[in-house]
């Protein structure tokens, strides 16, 4: 794998790093196209039921490089379409996305983070959005993915306001789940990733694409024919026989404790 992206494989848990530090691992093209490449790897290993996104050095990522938006000003707007890939590409990841957040996650940086389903922070983390303060307007739907974690009203006052979060503050406004000290960041969202190790990746695959999707129906009854589906599936798998029958010999075991 290219130096601009590390990839490394824990048990069921991948592990992407941004390596860049020299440049705060601002999301260059050549660093887009490496993300993507690192994910499609990743998800084509059946074995592999999530993945970890962080920053080398002292920055999660800077966000788009000011040549970009540069180049945009002079109506090259491709450029900043392809960043956009750069974090929608989490977003419909068939692995459980977590992003380990250290030092700044800047403008499309924090789209990145925000993409992810779950967010692990440093008490030296930054979640920083530059949009209002340079007159841009909010893009790659970070004004969607920010509602999606804090809600719509928090949402709108954040982004007139510029808002940013750091550290503890980014759990109490329910950003991140958890906020650990710089050295243990890795090794806390590797933690959290793998809670889905002794579950088959598919069930996990399935789970991830139903818990992103099915809050966002109209109705109800639609969200309980899709889990419908899935249940279906995962009754037929020898997973859930297994543990049927592990449950029903300690239901057993403890009846006849009782006598």
């Amino acid at each position: 794998m290219s130096d601009l992206v590390d990839v490394t494989v824990r048990g069921t848990v991948g592990v992407l790093t941004l390596n860049d530090p020299a440049r705060r691992n601002v999301l260059s093209a050549s660093m887009v196209a490496k993300i993507g490449a690192a994910l499609d790897d990743l998800e084509s290993q059946p074995a592999l039921s999530a993945v970890v996104v962080t920053g080398a050095g002292a920055s999660f990522c800077a966000g788009a490089e000011l040549d970009t938006l540069s180049r945009a000003v002079g109506g090259d707007f491709s450029l900043i379409r392809g960043v956009y890939s750069s974090f929608t590409r989490f977003t419909s990841s068939p692995l459980l996305t977590i992003a380990a957040v250290d030092g700044p996650a800047v403008g499309a940086g924090r789209n990145l983070a925000l993409a992810c389903d779950i967010r692990i922070v440093a008490e030296t983390a930054r979640l920083v959005p530059r949009f209002t303060e340079l007159r841009i307007f909010p893009g790659g739907g970070h004004t969607w993915l920010l509602a999606r974690a804090i809600g719509q009203q928090a949402t709108t006052l954040a982004v007139l306001q510029g808002r940013s979060w750091e550290g503890e503050a980014a759990v109490e406004a329910g950003l991140a789940a958890q906020c650990v000290p710089p050295e243990q960041l890795l090794a806390a969202a590797v933690s959290v990733a793998e809670v889905t190790r002794e579950m088959e990746p598919e069930y996990v695959r399935r789970l991830v694409q139903v818990l992103r999707s099915v809050p966002r129906l109209p109705d109800y009854a639609r969200a309980v024919e899709i889990e419908a589906a899935h249940q279906h599936w995962s009754i037929s798998r020898p997973a859930f026989r297994a543990g049927l029958t592990q449950l029903q010999d300690r239901l057993r075991s403890a009846k006849a404790a009782r006598r």
